[in-house]
C-alpha cells in the first residue's frame, strides 16, 4: 500500500510504503519506530545521524519504556510519560499498553487522566485531534477538509463542561476524547488513524482557569442558549457533510446538554453518548452478576439510585428494560427503583425536578406511612431503611455519601448487599470498598467506578470490580464499525452489556470477581463488539454484511501494533 499519510495494518499487508523520510519520519507518530528501523531502512530514508546506532525491537522499546514508567513516581508523571509516548510513536504506545493493560489502564484513563485534564495546559506540547473554537464557528467546515482527516471513522467529542467528577475543565477537557479514543484502539483494535478527538471549545465558568496565564483555551465565559446550541448545529452539520458514516460518540457533557443533544442527533447520525449509554451498560452487566451470585433475580431486586443526571437517568432506563426482559411490566419495574436528586428521594412536590427526571418521580403514596429521620426531604437512609433496598448506586459525586450507618442498615435486613460507588475520579467515589466490606462483615459484593485495591477479610482477598465504561464502549464502536451500523440502537447496548454479563468470572464461581480482569480488556473489547455487530445485524440497521462472514470481517480491521517493513516511494 502506498500512503503518505499511514496506511491500515491488516493480516494481507506486510509493508507500508511512504515519500516521507528524514525528520519528517521520525516526527510521524503512526509511522516512527524509533531505534527500530533496521539498517535497511535508515539507508532508504535517510536516518544515519538521527538515530543512535542501536537497532532495537519492540520488545526492547517496552522494555526502556517500562523502566522510565517505574522511575515516575506519580499518576500524573506518568500520565505525562504515556502522552508523550503517544505523540511520538504510537505503535509502540498502544504495544506496551498491550502488554501492561493492567497497569497503564488507570495511567491512559480514569483517575489519571483527570489531573491531565487539570493540568492539560501546563503538558500541551503536539497537536491531537482537533479543537473546534467557538470564535471559529463559520471555519468548522474548512478545518475539517484537511485531507489528513480523510480515513478518520469515528469521532470522540467532549465541550469540557462535565469532565468526570471535577467539572468545568474548558479546552483542558480535551484530555477525555484523547484518553477514549486511545481506548478505542488499544481495547478495541480500531486504527489510530481512523479516530479523531475533538473538543469543542465554546469558553469556561471556571474562574482559576481563566484567571491563569497559561489557559490554551479560549478565554471567555461558556456560551449557553441558542448561541451554544447554534454552534453545536454548526459541528454536527459539517461532520455529516465530511463523513457521511461516522460513529460520534459524546462525551463529558453537562447533565443539562448530554440528555438532549443525544435526543436530537441519536436518529439523525450513528451516534452514543457514553456516560449515558455506556454508563448504563456496564453497571446493567455488573449487577446482572451480582445478583446471579445472590440468587436473587433482578425483577426482584430494590434499588436505590444515588443521582440522576444524564448517567443515573441511563442506568434506570436500561435497568427498566432488563427487568422488563424478565417479565415485569414498566410500572412494576419503575416500583423498584428510588431515584435521588441533589435535595433527595424524587418524590412528588420535591425540590428541583427536572424534565427528563420526571418518569423517576414516585407518587406521595408510595412513601405513605413510612418512618422519616426529619419533616424535610427523604434521604438515602430513610429509603434504606422502609424500602429495604438491596442495591445502592451512586452516581453523584459525593465522596462519602454512603456512609457507615446507611451500610450497616443495609446490611440488616439483606445478607449480600449489592453497593456500587460508581463516581470517579477516586476522590468523588460516594464509599471506599474497605469500608463497605468492614460495615459489612465481608458480605457486600463491591463495584467501583474508580480503581482500587484488593480488600483482605477475614482471611480471603477480595478484588473489587472497577465498573469502568472501558469494558463497554471500545468493543461498541468496534462492532458498529465492523458493521457499519447506521444508527445505535437500544438492543445494540443492551447486547453489549448481556455479553460483558456473560463474561463474568462470579457465574462460574459465585465467590469470584464480577467482572473480568482488567487485564483482559481487549479479549472483552473484541467479544463485545461481535456481540453488538451481531445485534445491527438483528436491528436491521447494518450495512456491511451478515452473520455468515462476521468474525472474518472483525478479525480483518483490527490492527495490531506492531512494527512492520517500510519502503520507500521515490
Amino acid at each position: 500500500m502506498s500512503a503518505d499519510t499511514p496506511p491500515l495494518n491488516r493480516e494481507n499487508e506486510s509493508v507500508i510504503r511512504t515519500r516521507l523520510s528524514g525528520f519528517d519520519l521520525l516526527l510521524n507518530p503512526r509511522l516512527n519506530k524509533g531505534t527500530a528501523f533496521t539498517e535497511a531502512e535508515r539507508d532508504a530514508f535517510g536516518l544515519h545521524g538521527l538515530l543512535p546506532p542501536h537497532i532495537g525491537s519492540l520488545e526492547d522499546q517496552r522494555e526502556r519504556r517500562k523502566i522510565a514508567l517505574d522511575n515516575r513516581h506519580t499518576s500524573f508523571d506518568k500520565y505525562r510519560l504515556m502522552r508523550d509516548l503517544q505523540d511520538s510513536d504510537e505503535t509502540l504506545f498502544y504495544s506496551f499498553i498491550a502488554h501492561n493493560i493492567e497497569e497503564l489502564l488507570p495511567i491512559v484513563y480514569t483517575p489519571a487522566v483527570g489531573e491531565g485534564c487539570q493540568r492539560f495546559s501546563e503538558i500541551w506540547r503536539k497537536p491531537r485531534g482537533l479543537f473546534l473554537s467557538y470564535p471559529d464557528k463559520d471555519r468548522i467546515e474548512q478545518i475539517l477538509a484537511n485531507p489528513r482527516y480523510d480515513e478518520v471513522r469515528c469521532i470522540v467529542v467532549s465541550d469540557g463542561e462535565r469532565i468526570l467528577g471535577l467539572g468545568d475543565q474548558g479546552a483542558g477537557g480535551m484530555g477525555i476524547p484523547i484518553g477514549k479514543m486511545a481506548l478505542y484502539t488499544a481495547l478495541a483494535g480500531i486504527p489510530p488513524e481512523h479516530c479523531l478527538p475533538i473538543l469543542l471549545d465554546v469558553g469556561t465558568d471556571n474562574e482559576t482557569l481563566l484567571s491563569d496565564p497559561i489557559y490554551i483555551g479560549w478565554e471567555h465565559k461558556r456560551v449557553r442558549g441558542q448561541e451554544y446550541d447554534d454552534f453545536v448545529e454548526a459541528f454536527v452539520s459539517a461532520v455529516e457533510k465530511r463523513w457521511p458514516h461516522i460513529l460520534l460518540q459524546w462525551e463529558d457533557f453537562a447533565g443539562v446538554n448530554a440528555a438532549r443533544l443525544l435526543e436530537r442527533y441519536r436518529d439523525r447520525l450513528c451516534t452514543f453518548n457514553d456516560d449515558i449509554q455506556g454508563t448504563a451498560a456496564v453497571t446493567t452487566a455488573t449487577l446482572l452478576a451480582a445478583v446471579h451470585s445472590t440468587g436473587v433475580p433482578l425483577r426482584e431486586q430494590t434499588i436505590a439510585m444515588f443521582g440522576s443526571g444524564a448517567a443515573g437517568i441511563g442506568i434506570v432506563n436500561l435497568l427498566i428494560t432488563a427487568m422488563k426482559e424478565e417479565g415485569l411490566s414498566e410500572e412494576q419495574a419503575r416500583k423498584r427503583i428510588y431515584a435521588f436528586n441533589r435535595y433527595g428521594l424524587l418524590v412528588e412536590g420535591c425540590q428541583g425536578i427536572r424534565p427528563g427526571q420526571e418518569p423517576l418521580v414516585r407518587k406521595r403514596e408510595d412513601v405513605a406511612g413510612w418512618k422519616l429521620a426529619g419533616a424535610g426531604a427523604i434521604s438515602l437512609l430513610d429509603v434504606v431503611r422502609n424500602a429495604k433496598v438491596t442495591v445502592l448506586a451512586g452516581v453523584s459525586a459525593q465522596a462519602g455519601a454512603f456512609t457507615e450507618e446507611i451500610v450497616r442498615e443495609m446490611a440488616r435486613h439483606i445478607d449480600r448487599p449489592v453497593i456500587f460507588p460508581l463516581s470517579n475520579p477516586t476522590s468523588a467515589s460516594e464509599a471506599v470498598p474497605a469500608d463497605l466490606l468492614r460495615w459489612t462483615d465481608g458480605r457486600a459484593l463491591v463495584g467501583t467506578g474508580s480503581p482500587f485495591a484488593p480488600v483482605e477479610v477475614n482471611g480471603r482477598t477480595i478484588r473489587i470490580a472497577q465498573i469502568n465504561n472501558s469494558y463497554i464502549f471500545p468493543g461498541l464502536a468496534l462492532g458498529i464499525l465492523v458493521s457499519k451500523a447506521r444508527r445505535v440502537t437500544n438492543g445494540m447496548i443492551m447486547a453489549a452489556a448481556k455479553e460483558l454479563a456473560s463474561l463474568s468470572p462470579a457465574r462460574v464461581d459465585k465467590t469470584a470477581a464480577l467482572l473480568p480482569p482488567i487485564a483482559d480488556s481487549r479479549k472483552v473489547g473484541l467479544l463485545v463488539g461481535e456481540a453488538v455487530a451481531l445485534q445491527a445485524i438483528a436491528d436491521g440497521v447494518a450495512e456491511g454484511g451478515g452473520e455468515e462472514n462476521l468474525k472474518e470481517r472483525l478479525r480483518a480491521y483490527v490492527w495490531e501494533p506492531v512494527y512492520l517493513p517500510y519502503e520507500r516511494i521515490p
